[in-house]
């Protein structure tokens, strides 16, 4: 099993949730989170004074998945979060030892 987490932009959610959804992915968390990469944040303008935002907010898409659709889900979240600029985001895959329903007590894929 693997655990993919992306970090994306707010307004991409539903096109990402979406692409999930088709390659047969059945849950996922989602957390507020913020951030900066290369982009170091950005400058805005409020009332004509500029200002600086150093941690520019993103959301965390966390999914486990079975071994053998993680291509899939990789490129399902690829293709909906680009946008090509600067800050699209970052992809992680983690291997998972074991997964347990709390409910239930069912261990490994059957828990997903």
């Amino acid at each position: 099993m693997k655990k993919v987490e992306a970090i994306v932009r707010p307004h991409l959610l539903d096109a990402v949730r979406s692409a999930l959804q088709e390659v047969e992915v059945h849950g996922m968390t989602i957390s507020e989170v913020r951030g900066y990469g290369r982009q170091l944040g950005h400058t805005e303008t409020y009332r004509g004074a500029e200002y600086q935002i150093e941690f520019v907010p993103k959301l965390k898409v966390e999914v486990i998945i079975p071994d053998d659709i993680e291509d899939f889900v990789v490129n399902a979240i690829l293709k909906s979060a680009h946008t090509g600029k600067f800050g699209d985001g970052k992809v992680f895959v983690i291997p998972i030892d074991d997964v347990i329903r709390i409910r239930t007590g069912e261990r490994g894929e059957v828990a997903l």
